[in-house]
């Protein structure tokens, strides 16, 4: 790794983190062999491959991560790739409990960052799937019916709030469950917010 990769930024978010401090100082020195610009993005130390996101260093209460933008491109030959939740698209995750699991994993790690500067260098993208792909639950387009404004609020929403609340509604088994899925967030889709606002 040399001084030169280094960004003084990432310097600070480590020296600050109350949690998965060598964790995170191994997992950037594995990552800063490769020819990656080092900065702080989204609040956490990213790692670019000619101004395009390669890889992010993150960590909650339970473990720490390394999140791949485009992992849903990378082979995961380990099977260690992880995808945060149903919704999202085209991030994985490989993530790591303790140093040990860091130490024993890195040959893989770096073969994943290898593959990940690959798919920059190819110029890939994640075909992400549009709206129209997600199915409507009966009871959303019944309740769109009956109140034009929900209808107009959802249709104004960002694709990816949409999805949220079609993943939602539709993950409840019993219609009743459903109705009161919509019930629960309507206002909140008329004041043009997303489920987590």
């Amino acid at each position: 790794m040399t001084e030169s990769n280094r960004n003084r930024k990432v310097d600070g978010f480590i020296k600050k983190a109350k949690q998965w401090k060598v964790e995170f100082e191994k997992l950037r020195e594995i990552i800063l062999e490769f020819e990656l610009t080092e900065d702080i993005k989204w609040m956490h130390p990213c790692y670019m491959y000619e101004g395009k996101n390669v890889v992010l260093m993150h960590g909650f209460k339970e473990y720490c991560a390394l999140l791949f933008h485009k992992g849903s491109l990378l082979k995961d030959p380990h099977g260690i790739l992880i995808q945060q939740t149903e919704n999202v698209q085209a991030a994985r995750q490989i993530r790591f409990k303790n140093l040990q699991e860091i130490i024993e994993q890195e040959p893989f790690i770096k073969e994943y960052i290898l593959e990940a500067i690959e798919v920059e260098k190819a110029g890939l993208k994640v075909e992400l799937k549009k709206n129209t792909d997600y199915v409507i639950p009966e009871e959303l387009k019944a309740k769109f019916d009956e109140n034009p404004a929900l209808k107009t609020a959802f249709e104004g929403l960002t694709p990816g709030r949409q999805n949220a609340y079609i993943y939602f509604i539709s993950g409840a088994k019993q219609s009743k469950t459903r109705v009161a899925r919509i019930e629960k967030y309507e206002q909140q889709i008329l004041d043009g917010k997303g489920m987590n606002d």
